[in-house]
């Protein structure tokens, strides 16, 4: 009797942090149960700032962060982890959307074949990238959203991109679905505690008044990731240049973590999903 295919998950993000602010605890619940999961990310997060005390050491940001994403990955259990050698594009309106290497200048088809190179190499059943908004509408966490979607299709198609690799279509494709029910409540209740929620993230240029305005997308898988809490917190920390202001103090995040506990919701983007669909496994029929 043939062994079945040993589970695989591709992630692909935009930049170093996403994949432990964001799904650490699902990354890292998967990886504990021996499930095989990559990332692949697009930037190396230039366009980040960082305090002086952290560079020591490093000749660029670049250099730096790329160092605290390889810190994190070993901390989540992944298994590789790949650069697409963008450069970080930076918010919207800044000086960096401007840089002639940005992500966001980078044709579609281009990065689009590059992620179905990777999708073919690693062969995951299932996929993972932000949703259309980009989760709080950073330009670079939109363009590989829409990079990895076109990829997830055209991967299969073996007359698709013929010098990526041998054809192989994925099964699942889920994109990372934030709660704006969970935001309208950080909404009121930040100012209560002297925090401004339109000045959220290291740079303060994360305004969860926009967020809270975007519709809620289906969440049709909850992965609750209690028991990789320590697994999730220190990779959270290999991040440590931007870890400062970019949430606030400990006890808010205690008191957010205890009224909605710790949990990464998905959005089922293909097969069709109704949106009464729930599971707790990405991997479930």
């Amino acid at each position: 009797m043939a062994k079945p295919a040993a589970k695989r998950i591709l992630v692909a993000l935009a930049h170093p942090d996403d994949e432990s602010f964001g799904m650490g605890g699902t990354l890292a619940y998967y990886a504990a149960q021996g499930v095989d999961v990559q990332l692949v990310c697009a930037t190396r997060g230039e366009a980040g700032s960082v305090d002086p005390e952290f560079m020591e050491g490093y000749a660029s940001i670049a250099e730096l962060r790329e160092a605290e994403l390889r810190c994190a990955a070993e901390q989540l259990g992944l298994r590789s982890l790949e650069f697409l050698d963008y450069r970080d594009s930076g918010m919207a309106g800044s000086k960096d959307n401007k840089h002639k290497e940005a992500f966001i200048r980078a044709p579609i088809d281009q990065v689009v074949e590059t992620v179905v190179g990777h999708i073919r190499r690693v062969k995951p059943q299932v996929v993972l990238t932000f949703d259309a908004t980009g989760g709080y509408h950073h330009p670079d966490h939109i363009h590989i959203h829409k990079a990895a979607t076109l990829a997830f299709h055209a991967a299969g198609e073996a007359e698709a991109f013929p010098t990526a690799g041998e054809a192989w279509q994925p099964a699942k494709l889920y994109y990372n679905a934030l709660s704006r029910r969970r935001i309208r409540w950080l909404v009121r209740t930040m100012p209560l505690m002297g925090k401004d929620p339109r000045k959220l993230g290291r740079n303060q240029d994360i305004d969860l008044t926009v967020l809270a305005r975007d519709a809620d997308t289906p969440r049709h898988v909850t992965i609750n990731y209690k028991r990789v809490q320590d697994r999730k917190e220190a990779a959270d920390k290999c991040h440590a240049s931007q870890l400062s202001g970019s949430w606030p103090s400990n006890p808010f995040t205690e008191l957010y973590y205890r009224l909605f506990g710790r949990s990464n919701h998905f959005t089922r983007a293909y097969p069709e999903t109704p949106d009464s669909y729930r599971a707790k496994d990405l991997f479930a029929d």
